[in-house]
């Protein structure tokens, strides 16, 4: 018979995660001992392996609950939303929808920034199998987003363009956690209607680049000094 689990497992548990993230996105996952995590979370080391078994699932766990979280949010949105009776003269409802994703996914990182880092930069210490498990679980992410801007933008799709578009976004978004100040006057709640009307607003303007044929092949020596 199992034992039961003390009450306040479930919080301890959470909690030890986020100073695992932070300690992977301060000085990367190598660097971090499971000694240096139990006194983050004021545990001795013994008691930190009542609630995971290692490190590595440390980092999994990190992981999987950010892109878990990020899954969430947009299933939120798409679950929420009827495409057939949402929007209005100004917000044709493939674009509402889109702004509500933007904006979704932009708030699912508040109070985020070391899980991102983590996800970002560090995930690629996880053991073949379950890193492969989780950039399946991203590129389905991804797929979701660009199926929702190619029905808003059909020009896109026809171009190629869809995909690269998507990524922009997600780099868009990635990129606020290096560069917003936790506690600043501007947060992901401030943020989160710009990046979505930035996005709605700049996506229509793309074009698909014009390439040009490649008729020679010009060095660094050839160029004007």
């Amino acid at each position: 018979m199992a034992r039961p689990r003390a009450p306040g497992h479930d919080e301890q548990r959470e909690a030890i995660l986020g100073h695992a993230a932070a300690l992977f996105a301060a000085q990367g996952y190598p660097s971090t001992t499971m000694t240096q995590v139990a006194a983050a979370a004021g545990l001795s080391k013994a008691a930190l392996y009542h609630y995971v078994a290692d490190k590595q699932q440390l980092l999994r766990e990190i992981a999987h609950t950010q892109v878990d979280r990020l899954h969430a949010s947009v299933d939120g949105v798409i679950t929420g939303f009827d495409v057939d009776r949402t929007g209005s003269p100004d917000e044709p409802p493939e674009r509402a929808l889109v702004r509500a994703l933007v904006h979704h996914l932009v708030m699912a990182y508040d109070g985020r920034s070391d899980a991102l880092r983590v996800l970002t930069d560090e995930v690629r210490y996880l053991d073949a199998d379950e890193h492969a498990r989780l950039l399946q679980r991203q590129r389905e992410l991804v797929t979701r987003i660009a199926d929702a801007i190619a029905r808003w933008q059909p020009a896109l799709d026809s171009s190629g363009l869809v995909k690269p578009v998507t990524m922009l976004l997600f780099g868009m978004v990635n990129w606020l956690g290096t560069w917003l100040r936790p506690g600043g006057e501007l947060g992901h709640a401030a943020l989160a209607p710009l990046v979505a009307e930035l996005f709605v607003r700049g996506v229509p303007c793309v074009r698909a680049p014009r390439v040009q044929p490649d008729t020679e092949t010009i060095s660094f020596g050839d160029l004007p000094t």
